[in-house]
């Protein structure tokens, strides 16, 4: 497979393709056209030019070796639908192909137990794993048995012996609500998960620090999805609770609950303000723009598929844990607290 091979294959010109492909431009093309792109790349196992030289130089007689990585989706139910987990395995893609790696397939937590598909993800030999959000112990001891070397990245800090790349989603939690508190309001509601999550942890925390108080009624579990944040405000209303701001666990849940809240009339921030987590590129073209914590996506995953390729050349026996910065994304979704609306009034 050439560069003109994929090029013709993706109805691009070949220059589109190197941009994309060899120099990692994501301004030469559309997301999309970007997806087909790499897609073609995994499909084909076609590698860079940069081994082409090598092999080149080392003379015919060496043999060029392709080295291939997979990614496990832990959180999400396939490849596309967490908009900060495709974009992570994007950037380890990309980072991964410009030192000779390429990205065999992905699969998900679901897939790893179930026989029939983990037969086919094992008898399709990769080097390594990259892990892509917390998982079940059950999960990590099912990776330790057929692979040999794993990285992982996400926002929760795991209870394992792995390489760990992580941008801290208790922190981040914490910086939330504290701006939220700093703008004066103390009856904050939150939607998410809360089982093993560090961000509810924060958010627990960040309350009784200020000593504020901890209602149930105030939460609500649901799963971080835009249906599980539209769910989650929902429930938040019926029970007509007085909260005059949310902490959405991500970018996807906010953006349903933003809605639900929305076909109620009500206007954000005026009304009630929302701050959540990740800051996809959807958050800043939301009506109001959304107020949201950074997490650095593309340095996650840079450094996620340098650490995980180390390990495969025995760069590193230790396991390493990374812990890259975040920062507060300050738009349109919050206000000072006024004691004019709360959530009771929005039914």
């Amino acid at each position: 497979m050439t560069l003109k091979e994929i090029a013709k294959e993706a109805g691009v010109s070949i220059s589109t393709v190197s941009r994309v492909i060899n120099n990692n431009d994501t301004r030469a093309a559309s997301k999309e056209v970007q997806e087909r792109l790499w897609e073609i790349v995994r499909r084909t196992g076609y590698v860079p030019n940069t081994s082409a030289r090598e092999l080149k130089m080392k003379g015919a007689n060496s043999p060029l070796i392709s080295h291939s990585i997979a990614c496990l989706f832990a959180r999400a139910e396939d490849s596309k639908s967490d908009l900060f987990f495709s974009s992570l395995a994007r950037s380890i893609e990309q980072e991964a192909f410009k030192r000779n790696y390429i990205l065999k397939y992905s699969f998900t937590a679901i897939d790893i137990h179930h026989p029939n598909i983990l037969r086919l993800i094992t008898d399709n030999h990769v080097d390594g794993v990259a892990i892509l959000g917390r998982c079940s112990k059950q999960t990590l001891s099912a990776l330790k048995r057929y692979f040999k070397c794993v990285a992982y990245t996400g926002l929760n800090l795991l209870d394992a012996k792995y390489d760990q790349i992580i941008s801290d989603g208790y922190q981040a939690a914490l910086t939330a609500m504290d701006y939220l508190i700093n703008l004066g309001h103390s009856r904050i509601g939150y939607i998410g998960e809360t089982t093993y999550e560090n961000r509810y942890t924060g958010y627990c925390s960040a309350l009784n620090t200020s000593g504020l108080p901890f209602k149930k009624e105030y939460v609500v579990n649901v799963p971080l999805s835009s249906e599980g944040g539209y769910c989650g405000a929902k429930k938040l209303i019926d029970r007509s609770v007085d909260v005059s701001a949310l902490f959405c666990c991500n970018d996807v849940t906010a953006i349903g609950a933003m809605r639900a809240i929305q076909e109620t009339g009500r206007i954000i921030p005026d009304d009630i303000s929302i701050i959540s987590i990740d800051d996809i590129d959807t958050a800043q073209y939301l009506s109001p723009m959304l107020t949201t914590i950074h997490m650095p996506v593309e340095e996650m995953g840079q450094m996620t598929a340098k650490i995980l390729i180390d390990r495969i050349e025995g760069g590193h026996c230790l396991p390493v844990v990374i812990n890259l910065p975040y920062y507060l994304a300050n738009r349109e979704s919050c206000r000072p607290y006024s004691p004019s609306y709360n959530l009771s009034t929005l039914k």
